[in-house]
């Protein structure tokens, strides 16, 4: 099969390259960085250097391709993933709204039958049970820059499933972690850790759900395969409340154990946004994806899981 990725270079990109190649596929890697091209086609892959807002240039690279499936895994989030920044979400906001348009236009003007995009699963409405499934509502109303963040989640979620001729399939994945993430040994969230600036706020009652991006790349290769189209949680088996990750994960990292400050500081130094999803967060389960895409993942769980990606050498992780 003939498989396009937009964002090959990125953080799932650079192992979805890998494991569509080794499943026989035909793929294409898209990235806006030259200098990544090399990585693209070492790992067997043609590269296509293209910056997604060039709609004449995306067209041509996509009907080059002439792919049966587009993937996005598009994003442009700075180092520094810091929420209390106004802007933080902004270059992706606009990949996931104008960025996706044009890369649905490409995929439909390609003759593509699939797309499958990357979403989150922390995306649910914090009412009723702390653990969602696709079904669920998501949320309505949060403090910004988040709000804004969702918004543009959920616009690209709808150009993707309402396509016409293409079968859209939403991947919902959980907080990443493993190379190239914020939660990496050289990830923004490990020097916050460091610093120990990621406390647990309140009574940490706030769930999360993690994927090791390895696992996320499998989710989206079976995904490409196959399954009806629609939205999927991807995330590990053991969703869990911020009092038990945030010193698992210092523990992992060798960082101090972290500091627990009530909500009402958290909002003065982190910002609503931040202090909401630790105290009133969802976490998702992935039975859906399971049964339909096949998929398990291999880190069933985030508490072996970041011990075994922190134990990692940075050098073997690029």
């Amino acid at each position: 099969m003939k498989v396009f990725v937009a964002g090959a270079s990125g953080a799932i990109g650079r192992p979805l390259v890998g494991q569509l190649v080794a499943a026989g596929h035909q793929v294409t890697g898209m990235t806006r960085h030259p200098e990544r091209a090399a990585e693209i086609e070492a790992a067997g892959a043609r590269s296509a250097v293209c910056d997604v807002f060039d709609g004449d240039g995306l067209r041509a690279a996509v009907a080059e391709a002439r792919p049966e499936v587009v993937v996005n895994q598009l994003t442009a989030f700075p180092a520094e993933l810091d929420p209390r920044k106004p802007d933080v979400y902004e270059a992706t906001n606009r990949i996931r709204t104008e960025g996706t348009r044009l890369l649905v236009g490409a995929a439909q003007a390609a003759g593509a039958g699939r797309m499958v995009a990357q979403s989150v699963s922390f995306i649910y409405e914090p009412v009723g049970g702390w653990v969602k499934t696709e079904s669920d509502p998501v949320i309505s109303s949060a403090p910004e820059p988040f709000a804004a963040a969702m918004r543009a989640m959920l616009d690209l979620e709808r150009q993707v499933t309402r396509a016409d001729a293409i079968e859209g399939v939403v991947l919902r994945f959980g907080f990443f972690y493993g190379p190239h993430t914020a939660f990496a040994r050289d990830g923004y969230n490990a020097a916050e850790f460091g610093r120990r600036r990621f406390p647990v706020i309140g009574k940490g009652e706030g769930v999360s759900s993690f994927i090791h991006v390895d696992d996320a790349a499998a989710a989206t290769v079976a995904a490409c395969e196959r399954g009806e189209p629609g939205v999927y949680n991807i995330v590990d088996d053991d969703p869990a409340p911020m009092r038990e990750w945030v010193p698992a994960y210092a523990e992992a990292l060798g960082a101090r154990r972290p500091l627990r400050i009530p909500a009402w500081l958290a909002k003065l130094a982190a910002g609503r946004a931040l202090v909401s999803m630790a105290s009133a967060g969802r976490g998702a389960e992935n039975a859906k994806a399971k049964r339909e895409l096949g998929w398990e993942p291999l880190h069933a769980s985030w508490r072996q899981g970041f011990r075994e990606a922190l134990r990692q050498p940075l050098d073997a992780a690029h």
